[in-house]
């Protein structure tokens, strides 16, 4: 926790620094490209910890950056652990339909065993399919049902194995939401046999005001794998 408090330390005041007045020019809302970057304390996807080499956690710079375009927004995401055991780049697809549903579908790659380019068999990526809705009954209540539906998703005899994941939030309030995920069938992804809760967690969020023009986003989130049969606390920052 020591090195990563030292170096959360150094990047927030490098990034105070950079973000003042006369420094940054304010993005425009309708600017269609989008970049950013997480540091979090572990990389823990839907409950299940990414990092096999380090069980109790390892902490990730997960960086980000889109282009939207009218409803479809085309992105990029990836996650890099700070000791270069974790390397995950992923591509997206979404669109919007109207203000509610969300439909999404993702190229994901974290296993880097064969060449990046590679998408014939035995390939290393990895295709979901997933739609998200928000407001559901006018309540502060989300779903979203995730299917991986073809590459490296594969049962211990080759076979697909459409890995599903539903997803279920609530938000307390702005800064407080609750999740409740699980896989809907056997999944080496999830690491279940079947129908198996793989994510409870508690989320809170606040802003870090260091000026009257730059504050930082944290949240810290609180989850449990019954499945899994671990817990996991993480610390995010957000630029």
């Amino acid at each position: 926790m020591k090195p990563l408090f030292r170096t959360v330390l150094i990047v927030s005041a490098i990034i105070t620094i950079v973000f003042t007045p006369g420094n940054v020019n304010a993005q425009e809302d309708n600017e269609p490209f989008s970049v950013g970057v997480d540091v979090v304390s572990s990389y823990v996807w839907r409950g299940v910890p990414q990092d096999p080499t380090a069980p109790k956690g390892n902490p990730n710079i997960q960086p980000y950056l889109s282009y939207k375009l009218g409803d479809l927004t085309l992105g990029t995401w990836g996650s890099g652990s700070f000791t270069g055991s974790v390397k995950e780049v992923d591509l997206y697809a979404s669109y919007a339909i109207g203000n509610q549903v969300t439909v999404t579908v993702t190229d994901y790659n974290w296993n880097f065993t064969r060449n990046y380019f590679d998408y014939g068999q035995g390939t290393d990526h990895a295709f979901e399919a997933a739609i998200a809705v928000s407001d559901i009954a006018s309540l502060p209540l989300s779903a979203s049902l995730n299917a991986f539906f073809a590459g490296a998703d594969k049962l211990g005899n080759g076979d697909q194995a459409y890995s599903t994941y539903l997803e279920l939030g609530y938000s307390l309030s702005d800064q407080v939401n609750v999740i409740a995920g699980a896989s809907l069938n056997e999944s080496p992804i999830y690491g279940t046999t079947g129908f198996g809760v793989t994510n409870v967690a508690l989320k809170i969020s606040k802003s870090l005001a260091f000026t009257d023009q730059f504050s930082l986003p944290v949240y810290g989130l609180l989850g449990f794998n019954p499945s899994g049969k671990h817990a996991y606390l993480v610390a995010g920052l957000s630029f």
